[in-house]
């Protein structure tokens, strides 16, 4: 059977080609019993719209990209919190009747690329996530009149929308809940300093050592299990009595975890430990790992909303101390 037409359809509903064309497009110009009758044709003829002629006529390509600034290897590691942030933004563009395009921009030849690719016209909107430094990809989309929300506020001050967890809180809660419990040599294995995340969690465990009198330690790490590890190793050497650590993700923590093993030093009777981000195994960790709960998902269908209903300028979703047996 050849492919359903428009001809087809306004043959079928008795009306005009245009008539067929408008209702298809979303006006709201046709009466009521045209627009039930031409449905009725589209159905019973399986019609479905060329997408490169509806875009045309509607300059809507009925698609959003959600871009990473990382390489592949980072979005598709075993850390989770990427696949949270596609869920939330994949179900709420699904609700919208929108597609989600995934594209990665971990270099400057990937910039180029989502730049050229966003401004041809084939997304209606950009949510850009995952940013380091003062990443110029958003400002420059927006210059090209694309709409863009970003994850997490961006370094360059820039007025874009955004959608961010409070990082500075959820630290200073981890903090405040080792030192509760008795802590007093606490350490921290700190994000990139690139990126929002990891400065605003280093600023949070500053504040709340800084408020009870006690010094920092800290090592710095990529978020990563391996840069965990690593991190810890180093604190061990450099504060053999360190009685607790704050690391500023999960992954981070259970490198950690690993690492103190293999010092011969018991969680949490020698060490207390804390996480950030309660990723789907830090329940099942040895032990399990006490964390900070940040809404992931959550994020992800805020920035689609925000970036298909704008409206507000940014969106801070709160986090949860999750107690566990690691502190």
């Amino acid at each position: 059977m050849s492919r359903p037409t428009l001809e087809k359809v306004a043959a079928r509903a008795g009306v005009s080609r245009a008539t067929v064309s408008r209702v298809v497009n979303g006006s709201t110009t046709v009466a009521e019993h045209i627009r039930v009758a031409v449905q009725r044709a589209v159905e019973e003829l399986g019609y479905v719209p060329n997408q490169a002629a509806r875009s045309l006529v509607t300059q809507r390509a009925d698609s959003i990209a959600l871009v990473f600034s990382e390489p592949p290897v980072r979005v598709f590691s075993d850390d989770p919190t990427f696949a949270g942030i596609i869920r939330g933004v994949s179900t709420e563009a699904d609700a919208a009747d929108k597609q989600v395009v995934l594209m990665l921009a971990g270099s400057s030849r990937g910039h180029e690329r989502v730049e050229r690719y966003t401004t041809s016209g084939h997304v209606d909107g950009v949510i850009v996530a995952s940013m380091h430094g003062a990443d110029p990809l958003p400002a420059a989309l927006a210059r090209r009149g694309i709409p863009v929300v970003c994850s997490g506020r961006p370094l360059t001050g820039s007025s874009l929308p955004y959608v961010d967890i409070d990082n500075v809180g959820g630290a200073e809660s981890a903090v405040r809940h080792l030192l509760e419990s008795g802590r007093r040599r606490i350490a921290t294995i700190a994000g990139p300093p690139d990126m929002v995340a990891g400065i605003d969690r280093l600023t949070g465990y500053r504040n709340a050592l800084r408020d009870s009198g006690r010094r920092s330690i800290i090592a710095i790490g990529d978020f990563t299990r391996d840069s965990g590890f690593e991190g810890m190793t180093q604190l061990l050497e450099d504060d053999p009595g360190l009685d607790a650590v704050f690391a500023a993700s999960d992954m981070m923590a259970l490198g950690a975890l690993q690492a103190l093993r293999r010092a011969g030093r018991r969680v949490p009777d020698d060490v207390a430990v804390i996480g950030y981000d309660d990723v789907p195994a830090a329940p099942y960790a040895d032990p399990p790992l006490t964390t900070i709960r940040q809404p992931t998902m959550r994020m992800g269908r805020e920035l689609a909303r925000l970036l298909l209903s704008p409206g507000e300028s940014s969106v801070i979703l709160p986090t949860e101390l999750v107690v566990r047996e690691s502190a």
